[in-house]
């Protein structure tokens, strides 16, 4: 894919003020945490959130930082945001961004699906946040799992329809969520009934359907998100994708079980070596001994781990393969601080002029 990029245009030589927005949130947290494992360069750090969780005091780089109300006073001054407190905080707080030149890469469905919008996986199409207008969106959790899988595969041959059916963890649904998976389970295991408050139904050694809100065609909100964002990021408005989204009792990281359909066979030990080779996924695909990716496997680990690849023997263009990935990690967190240091890296975080989005230029590597 060959798209309009332009030459580096930074802020300035020094690097960024950052803040983080939600930063008490398990999403949040997850985005402080890494931007000190991974050295990201930053002149300071701000932690916003909203009045409620003003005045929590979190680690970075062996000082304590204190959490503030966000506001436009606190938004003065930084050059970029990382944001995770919802769709209807980023749409409140986007537009006084815009003012101050502040650049947002967002966690929320709020602008995943604006055509104005990149939407972004560093490891499939990387070059289209060069052509950003002060917002990158970072797309849903399943949707980028699935496509680190995708994206490697679709070089071997076209895609034609993708079948998937996801394994969500409770970290899906939040902090809370998690913390109300663990007492549930106490409940039950001590005979007491389940008290759910956070999720519609217990998670205690129980699953449920995604309870996102339906869609007149059957499908839920979360399901339809895999569907339309896989489009956008691929640059393939034509591709049928099915998704079927379950809520599972695992406190953290998603699986998927995926069936992909080619316009011609793809050989399985060719897409072993393509799967093997791409960045941002681990094989694990140990027929022998019956050994595939689990959500144990990587939690609070980097790369998405892809196994049990096999012929589909419905089709003879199809190929099945199932696949693990840290919700709050890749899913979230790291895929917007990847983001964030490709921008600062080609010197992005100020939108391109008219005249440069006219002027073409290779595809980069993430």
């Amino acid at each position: 894919m060959t798209t309009a990029s332009h030459a580096p245009v930074s802020l300035s030589t020094c690097p960024p003020t950052v803040a983080v927005l939600g930063a008490t949130g398990a999403v949040g947290r997850e985005l402080v945490l890494l931007l000190e494992q991974r050295d990201f360069s930053l002149d300071s750090l701000k932690l916003l959130a909203s009045p409620r969780s003003a005045g929590t005091r979190l680690p970075f780089r062996g000082e304590t930082l204190t959490v503030e109300a966000v506001s436009e006073e606190t938004l003065a001054g930084v050059d970029l945001v990382l944001a995770s407190a919802g769709g209807s905080v980023s749409r409140r707080w986007a537009p006084v961004m815009g003012t101050h030149g502040t650049l947002l890469i967002d966690n929320s469905s709020a602008f995943r699906l604006d055509p104005c919008v990149p939407l972004v996986v560093p490891e499939v199409n990387l070059d289209t946040a060069s052509r950003h207008q002060g917002i990158v969106a970072n797309p849903n959790c399943t949707t980028i799992l699935l496509l680190l899988a995708l994206a490697p595969l679709r070089r071997l041959a076209p895609l034609r329809r993708v079948v998937v059916s996801t394994y969500q963890s409770a970290s899906g649904a939040g902090a809370q969520a998690m913390a109300e998976l663990k007492t549930t389970s106490r409940d039950v295991l001590h005979d007491r009934p389940p008290r759910n408050r956070v999720l519609p139904y217990s998670l205690a050694f129980n699953l449920f359907l995604h309870n996102s809100p339906l869609a007149e065609n059957g499908y839920c909100e979360e399901e339809l998100k895999m569907l339309r964002e896989s489009r956008k990021i691929l640059a393939q408005p034509d591709l049928r994708l099915s998704a079927t989204c379950v809520r599972v009792p695992v406190l953290r990281a998603h699986a998927e079980a995926v069936n992909i359909e080619f316009d011609r066979p793809v050989p399985v030990d060719d897409a072993r070596r393509a799967l093997a080779q791409a960045p941002g996924v681990t094989l694990m695909d140990d027929h022998a001994d019956n050994r595939f990716p689990m959500p144990s496997d990587v939690t609070g680990k980097d790369a998405v781990a892809v196994g049990r690849i096999r012929q589909d023997l419905s089709h003879p263009n199809g190929l099945e393969l199932w696949l693990c990935g840290d919700q709050i990690r890749k899913g979230a967190a790291l895929n917007a601080v990847q983001i964030a240091e490709a921008m600062v890296r080609h010197g992005w975080l100020k939108p391109p002029s008219p005249r440069q989005l006219d002027q073409d230029a290779p595809v980069l590597q993430p």
